[in-house]
């Protein structure tokens, strides 16, 4: 949430306007959030007596019918609007759909929306509430890696344009974020090495004891789904607690001075210089933590180069993404690519590469002054690395699949309904046609979910979106956050000045001019 305070006065030439805008909302660590006997998320509603929840269809498929139970047990009246969307679906049409939901609930002026899914989901409804009445609150329960450690700490909501990932939005804060990780329990094992790649971007560059325990415990942390699953260990159980507490941590103290990107030397943007433009640029899209570990290991061979990290330091990087079955390199990362996403990303950055690099482990620089020669190099020197590691450096899973964007889709009915909304929405993503690819996007009515419809994209046809299992959306589409900006640290928290924020105990206070 945020309050502002402005004043006005008279110049010899007009009037100058003078704001500063408090954002205030918190983070509450609670397993189970949809026990009966956990009160703290009904009484964010106990004033409106109704729920508008935005929900992600594979889970409430596992969890709706709990939820359910838990809303009618306080009283509360609810509402699903139930949504699939990958990156394909990640478009201002399937924001709209979410929208049409809000009107027809007639949503009232601060009265919060629920938004229970991946990074996605958070991404495009927090997007959704920050443009209907040009702000509407809204309340986050991420339910996937990526989710609770990444999306959920960033204030930035979005949905991708054209062939631009999160080109359009917002920088929106929710009321509250409840994290549970006991929904890592349903998470597939893809999802959970997913969102593994995120910690490992914030402890390289910011957090050398994160990084030391993700390289002591990496397999047993994915295996186990961060102590979650049955059977895991209370040494693994304390260890992935320790990692998750202390890497949210460590991200908002990087963001909360920074809420609004006003500095662009971001050290949370480590593995985001090149994949914004390569994670999409295979026919199936790679999933963002592989996106984002190719580009971090390219990075770090480049430190490397410049010796700014050591050769054992560069190893144990890449080591760790190698158990971890994360990319770290693809065939279509080329010097094409490199071009490409330093022209563009350059342009997100006011002309300037500013590439977060590790020096050393756990913490970080930013190059500027990297050559075309130089970063070709680079990527020659890294493909022969690659030869020594399994699968030349390709990870596992690495591509999104029906638990990120429902590809597969075998019935037909639906595929034809999705053609046809495709075919209206396709204008509405930026364009119609780009590189053979038609960008039309979410049809209403079908599949039983009122104006939820199918997410789908036309390519060669449509792909209905359907999945199975637990998460359609768990490539996180947040990038580039914010880093410090002239702020101190003391007894782990960040307390700003002017520009600056505080984190104390899952709240956060930032006043941005």
């Amino acid at each position: 949430m945020s309050d502002l305070s402005a004043t006005v006065r008279e110049t010899p030439q007009g009037f100058h306007v003078e704001g500063y805008e408090k954002i205030s909302y918190d983070f509450t660590f609670l397993d189970g959030v949809f026990d009966v006997q956990n009160k703290n998320l009904a009484d964010c509603y106990a004033r409106w007596g109704r729920v508008l929840a935005v929900m992600d269809l594979n889970v409430y498929n596992i969890y709706g019918d709990q939820m359910e139970r838990y809303f009618n047990h306080h009283g509360l009246e609810l509402k699903i609007h139930k949504t699939k969307i990958g990156e394909k679906a990640k478009t201002i049409p399937t924001l709209l759909s979410i929208v049409d939901s809000m009107t027809e609930f007639g949503i009232i002026r601060k009265e919060p929306v629920l938004v229970v899914g991946g990074g996605l989901v958070t991404d495009v409804a927090g997007f959704a509430c920050a443009a209907y009445r040009r702000n509407t609150n809204f309340i986050r329960v991420p339910t996937t890696v990526i989710g609770l450690i990444d999306a959920s700490v960033s204030i930035k909501v979005a949905v991708n344009y054209g062939n631009y990932k999160n080109r359009l939005g917002a920088y929106h804060a929710p009321m509250h974020t409840f994290l549970d990780f006991t929904f890592l329990r349903t998470l597939p094992i893809a999802q959970v090495r997913n969102g593994f790649a995120e910690l490992v971007k914030i402890s390289t560059c910011a957090h050398l004891e994160t990084f030391n325990l993700l390289d002591k415990y990496c397999e047993e942390l994915i295996e186990s789904k961060f102590g979650r699953a049955d059977g895991a260990s209370d040494e693994v159980r304390r260890a992935a607690d320790q990692i998750n507490r202390d890497g949210i941590h460590e991200m908002l103290k990087l963001e909360t001075p920074n809420l609004h990107e006003i500095g662009l030397d971001r050290v949370i943007a480590y593995g985001h210089t090149w994949s914004p433009l390569h994670e999409l640029v295979p026919e199936t899209p790679l999933r963002h933590g592989h996106a984002i570990s190719i580009d971090m290991a390219y990075s770090a061979t480049l430190a490397n180069s410049r010796g700014l990290i050591s050769d054992e330091e560069h190893r144990r990087i890449l080591n760790l993404f190698s158990r971890a079955g994360l990319s770290m390199d693809h065939h279509q990362f080329d010097e094409e690519i490199l071009d490409k996403g330093t022209a563009a990303i350059k342009k997100t950055r006011d002309g300037k590469l500013r590439g977060a690099v590790p020096h050393p482990i756990g913490k970080c620089v930013f190059l500027n002054d990297v050559s075309t020669e130089e970063m070709n190099a680079a990527l020659r020197r890294h493909k022969m690395l690659m030869r020594e590691y399994p699968r030349n450096g390709e990870g596992i899973e690495a591509y999104v699949d029906a638990s990120d964007t429902g590809y597969t889709e075998s019935n037909l009915t639906e595929t034809i309904a999705t053609e046809i909304a495709a075919e209206k929405a396709g204008e509405m993503n930026g364009s119609k046609k780009s590189n053979g690819v038609s960008n039309g996007v979410n049809g209403h009515d079908t599949n039983g979910h009122g104006s939820n419809g199918i997410n789908g994209h036309a390519k060669n046809g449509v792909n209905g979106y359907q999945a199975n299992g637990h998460e359609s959306n768990g490539v996180n589409g947040s990038h580039e956050k914010g880093m410090q900006n002239g702020s101190a640290h003391a007894n782990g928290a960040t307390n700003g000045i002017a520009k600056g924020a505080t984190v104390q105990n899952g709240h956060v206070d930032s006043l941005h001019a």
